[in-house]
């Protein structure tokens, strides 16, 4: 199983102090993150895309590329890349140029974004967003894979004979599909042999399981190979600590500002308290034992081979976040890296094969 640590830059006042830290300092605190998630040894750093408060996310190429300056082995991951709202031929340019500069570290999740504010931003209508994501997908993997592209866009001019340079590094780079709600972007997924990568976050865990249930059957209708499926999950928190008692006194005032915080804003609420929390929603939080078992229980309906967990403090003292980070790479994912699978891909760029023996003869 491999592990990921992701942020979607929330900016808001720390639901424990009420402090909102300065723009530059949130900033300062990502790249921070992202050095100790590779010193801790996950495998992966992603960062979202949102185009609308309280996220400072809307330049994701931009904070990956000064992430893979400073790291040397971790992988780099978008959560998620909105193809919606995006020109696929300017994407391309973005992220094949931040493919060069990180050696071939990077992976895509692309999805169609969540949000009315950064929809409207864009003049994309909820009854298009979905044609656009995948009109968008279709362009931008041609690009990855074509020399040329000719292509009668609805959503941008159309190409004839498009060249877009820098051409790829990785050959093709690897796109995850996300998934929260709905069977489009699962249908999108499994038509093209992709992998999908789970929400996970806001609700119980039925919906999430019936949309990876669809994935699978739609992956078999298309013709795939079951044994290539690789599914990802997110969580809804993380905080690991020796016994499940430290645990759950520490994230407590996290989880009651985070309730009050949704209670203000009017947002739907779906778990009263930290104890149905912990219970029945992804979050990680309890002892190193506890927290392998719920990952077993999710694996159980997902078959997931990769989870992503906050890269954040999000309310937590930076220390019992880094504490909690610790013994779950010490304690937790040594034993799930031996009890579930990897995804059924090497982890490192993807490159073209060596030519064989033979075939240097006839070049």
């Amino acid at each position: 199983m491999k592990f990921i640590a992701i942020t979607l830059i929330v900016h808001r006042p720390d639901p424990v102090t009420g402090v909102k830290k300065p723009t530059h300092e949130r900033f300062r605190e990502v790249l921070d993150n992202a050095l100790l998630a590779e010193e801790l040894g996950f495998d992966g750093f992603g960062v979202g895309e949102r185009h609308e408060r309280p996220f400072i996310s809307s330049s994701p190429t931009v904070v990956l590329s000064h992430v893979a300056a400073l790291t040397k082995r971790i992988r780099l991951f978008t959560a998620v890349t909105t193809l919606s709202l995006l020109d696929p031929v300017r994407a391309y340019e973005d992220y094949a140029t931040l493919d060069h500069l990180s050696e071939g570290r990077l992976d895509l999740i692309i999805g169609k974004g969540n949000g009315a504010a950064q929809r409207d931003l864009f003049h994309v209508t909820p009854e298009d967003q979905w044609d656009r994501n995948a009109e968008s997908y279709e362009v931008f993997r041609r690009i990855w894979r074509q020399d040329k592209v000719t292509a009668a866009t609805r959503f941008r001019p159309p190409l004839t004979d498009a060249e877009v340079w820098p051409r790829p590094y990785q050959q093709p780079v690897r796109v995850w599909h996300g998934s929260a709600t709905s069977k489009e972007s699962v249908d999108l997924a499994a038509r093209y042999g992709d992998p999908l990568f789970s929400a996970n976050v806001t609700n119980p865990i039925e919906p999430y399981a019936d949309l990876i249930r669809h994935y699978r059957e739609r992956w078999e209708h298309y013709g795939h190979d079951p044994a290539d499926i690789a599914i990802g999950a997110g969580t809804a928190g993380i905080h690991v600590a020796p016994t499940s008692q430290q645990a759950m006194a520490a994230y407590r005032p996290v989880f009651e500002a985070n309730l009050a915080f949704h209670r203000q804003a009017g947002l739907p609420v779906v778990f009263e308290t930290l104890e149905d929390f912990v219970e029945r929603s992804s979050a990680l939080i309890g002892s190193p034992q506890q927290v392998i078992d719920k990952v077993h229980r999710y694996h159980e309906q997902f078959g997931h081979t990769a989870v992503h967990v906050q890269a954040d403090a999000s309310g937590l003292a930076d220390t019992q976040h880094r504490d909690s980070l610790e013994l779950f790479q010490s304690a937790v994912a040594p034993l799930l890296r031996k009890e579930i699978p990897d995804p059924p891909f090497a982890w490192g760029p993807v490159l073209p094969a060596a030519p064989t023996a033979q075939e240097r003869v006839h070049v």
